[in-house]
């Protein structure tokens, strides 16, 4: 996780506003989503694919010979609360050449770093495979999508991606692992911005104080602290396709406990394979309202789902294979101060598959109807969940054939 640093005055300003301006009324968020359905429905109604593999993002793109002619037609397939992440759909193409030259402070132009600190939306693509290990955080600017397709592109062994006080980013087909703690350093945040930046915990994905943001068919292991995290008032946020593997603390969503403006923190988890060496927080949960949907869990050691702070956790058709150790069955873990207060927080299991003795602890009155639209998203059957999920990760595409 990002601590502040000198981008703060004006930065947290911006974020302070836009975070009084969400919408929190439920029933106000099921029409602004029911529209957005609408809308998303008809756009793939003009020749977009279907592959008929019931994973509504790939049946989107995926089958699509000429992906790589048409690769900005993956913003128009997200799901979920973040949807309407266009990322850099409306830019140029960037292709990234340079894999050496990291220079924190005056990126070289041809470097992922350079493009991403961009003022312009841009749709940054890899001219070949590439191991980038970054000197410091990458810090992203709004309106980017970084699109790791048709290359074996790696971000490991240094500092990974930071998404703060930003708006419409999409991570697409990247290996991200081996991320180290970084700065203490000066980088570079746009061509007219650098300032003095603390101790960044080495998380795969930082996503801090920012909206409209997509992450999805990444494979993520092994960071020194969270595979992706979102704090700080994050929303309309969507992780999908992911493959997790070798980590302990895997997704943490919510600051503290004592940080309410996380209250309109609203995120999806979808489609998403939880693999071998995972341990605990797949996601670990604070005040929001989180839609855990269709995914995977077939490693865990302490827990899947836990949280804290009174979250709403709506899981649905996911399938979850317990563990062997006969201490650790249980799908949920709530960490509480008073005793008993868990009660009345709305966790619920709908159409989950329980295997190997798990069991998923649900409390509340369950969520409300309303919200259950506002996901936005419809659960699948838990027994396709294997389909689904069969392509988590990075994928391996070739021009002129399908992904």
């Amino acid at each position: 996780m990002i601590k502040t640093s000198t981008m703060a005055d004006g930065l947290e300003d911006k974020a302070k506003r836009m975070n009084e301006e969400a919408v929190q009324d439920p029933e106000v968020v099921t029409s602004m989503v029911d529209m957005v359905i609408k809308n998303s429905t008809e756009r793939r109604n003009l020749g977009f694919f279907s592959c008929g593999t019931g994973n509504p993002i790939d049946d989107c793109w995926r089958c699509d010979p000429n992906w790589r002619r048409n690769r900005k037609r993956l913003a128009n397939c997200a799901i979920g609360f973040g949807r309407n992440s266009v990322g850099g759909r409306d830019g140029k193409y960037y292709v990234v050449t340079d894999s050496k030259d990291d220079d924190p402070v005056n990126p070289k132009p041809g470097t992922l770093r350079y493009a991403v600190i961009q003022e312009r939306p841009l749709w940054i693509v890899f001219k070949r495979d590439m191991m980038i290990t970054l000197k410091q955080e990458l810090i992203m600017n709004s309106f980017k999508t970084i699109d790791g397709r048709g290359a074996n592109v790696h971000i490991a062994y240094g500092g990974c991606i930071t998404i703060q006080y930003v708006t419409n980013v999409i991570i697409h087909g990247l290996n991200i692992h081996d991320c180290k703690p970084t700065g203490n350093a000066m980088v570079r945040s746009s061509p007219s911005h650098y300032g003095w930046r603390t101790i960044a915990d080495g998380d795969g994905v930082s996503i801090f104080g920012s909206s409209h943001i997509w992450v999805d068919h990444n494979s993520l292991s092994n960071c020194a602290d969270g595979l992706v995290d979102a704090i700080m008032g994050s929303t309309a946020i969507t992780i999908s396709n992911n493959y997790f593997t070798h980590h302990n603390e895997v997704i943490l969503l919510g600051h503290s406990d004592s940080y309410t403006r996380d209250k309109i923190m609203q995120v999806t988890i979808a489609y998403n394979h939880f693999g071998e060496g995972l341990i605990q927080r797949m996601p670990r949960c604070r005040h929001g309202y989180f839609h855990v949907v269709n995914n995977d869990y077939t490693h865990w050691e302490m827990y899947a789902i836990g949280g804290s702070a009174d979250p709403t956790i709506n899981s649905q058709g996911n399938r979850y294979l317990a563990p062997v150790n006969p201490f650790a069955k249980e799908v949920t873990k709530r960490v509480e101060p008073q005793e008993g207060g868990w009660k009345k927080w709305n966790w619920r299991s709908e159409g989950d598959l329980l295997l190997n003795g798990a069991f998923f602890t649900p409390s509340g009155v369950g969520a409300a109807a309303s919200y259950a639209r506002a996901s936005s998203l419809g659960a699948k059957s838990s027994s396709l969940v294997a389909s689904l999920t069969s392509g988590a990760g990075a994928l391996t595409c070739r021009t002129g054939s399908q992904c």
